[in-house]
């Protein structure tokens, strides 16, 4: 049989020194804190996102549903809540100094401001024109 050789350990370049050990901990180290602040902004961004998103559909939904139909709208103010988001409605003249009362003009354009908070105080504003019918008609 032959005889088997073993490498002798005593060698310079026989292992890892403690200080590429430490060296190479420290590296790991940076890259797992840099893997977790990337981790934990997306985080930070992904909710974010989502409740700016759940806002936005809370304005659509209040832009198509409370505000009334074109026969029902009168000038004033509206408020009330939808899955725990506070709006208001404001309806009134558009302005920039156009008048329509001693107008006899058919559509009268009013100026639709909606407001939406969300629970956690962020909010929206929306406005909108929409065309109602002039003085003494129906």
């Amino acid at each position: 049989m032959f005889p088997v050789l073993q490498p002798p350990t005593d060698r310079r370049d026989a292992g890892f020194t403690i200080l590429e050990v430490l060296i190479a901990l420290a590296i790991v180290a940076v890259s797992v804190l840099a893997i977790g602040s990337v981790m934990s902004t997306n985080a930070r961004g992904v909710r974010t996102l989502e409740s700016h998103v759940a806002l936005m559909q809370a304005a659509q939904t209040v832009l198509a549903t409370a505000i009334p139909e074109r026969n029902e709208l009168t000038p004033g103010v509206r408020s009330g809540q939808l899955r725990g988001y506070r709006w208001q409605i404001d309806v009134g003249p558009v302005g920039g100094g156009w008048a329509a009362a001693d107008t006899d003009a058919a559509w009268i354009p009013e100026l639709v401001k909606i407001r939406v908070r969300s629970p956690s105080g962020a909010a929206v504003d929306l406005e909108t024109v929409r065309l109602v019918h002039g003085p003494g008609r129906s």
